[in-house]
């Protein structure tokens, strides 16, 4: 089984995907990381390279690479399910699982690592606030779309991590049943 956790940035993707790889012995995928190792260079610079279009169409055939994996969880990017054909090919190939956090609670985790963003670098709180409103209002048809949602604004302690998951698992179609 592959598990394609998807939504926005700071929405505890590679935090809960690390937790939830870990509990199913599955191997984990940060899938900006895959491409990172694979093309020896940073997202930012590719993105530089390459543009929007040339990252988007890298990031779709990594995706798929990384969605041959047997027993995966792969964090997608933030814009992952929102280009090409990509959310599909999730559909189809595993269960999609969007998490959902709240404007204020991404924006929240978002100044803690907003130099590792350079979309947001340099951005004040009330632009960033407004940056986040408009683009997650953007992804939320394709985020909508996933298999299951979870709200993921409290995953900052173990316990919490802990009790999102055997929610998440009691939900996972056919986990535990053969």
């Amino acid at each position: 089984m592959t598990l394609f956790l998807i939504g926005y940035m700071a929405s505890g993707k590679s935090t809960l995907g690390r937790a939830l790889a870990r509990q199913l012995g599955y191997t984990f995928i940060d899938l900006d990381f895959y491409i990172e190792q694979r093309y020896r260079k940073r997202i930012p610079e590719i993105f530089a390279e390459l543009g929007e279009e040339g990252f988007r169409d890298l990031e779709g055939r990594m995706l798929r690479e990384a969605g041959e994996f047997c027993d995966t969880v792969i964090s997608c990017g933030g814009g992952t399910p929102c280009f090409g054909d990509n959310m599909d090919y999730m559909l189809a190939a595993g269960t999609t699982i969007w998490l959902d956090s709240t404007v204020g609670r991404i924006c929240e985790r978002i100044k803690v690592a907003k130099s590792r963003r350079p979309l947001l670098e340099g951005k004040r709180d009330d632009e960033l606030r407004q940056f986040v409103e408009t683009h997650l209002a953007e992804r939320l048809p394709y985020y909508r779309r996933a298999r299951l949602r979870l709200l993921s604004d409290n995953l900052e302690s173990r316990e919490e991590i802990a009790s999102t998951i055997r929610t998440l698992l009691r939900d996972l179609p056919n986990y535990g049943r053969d």
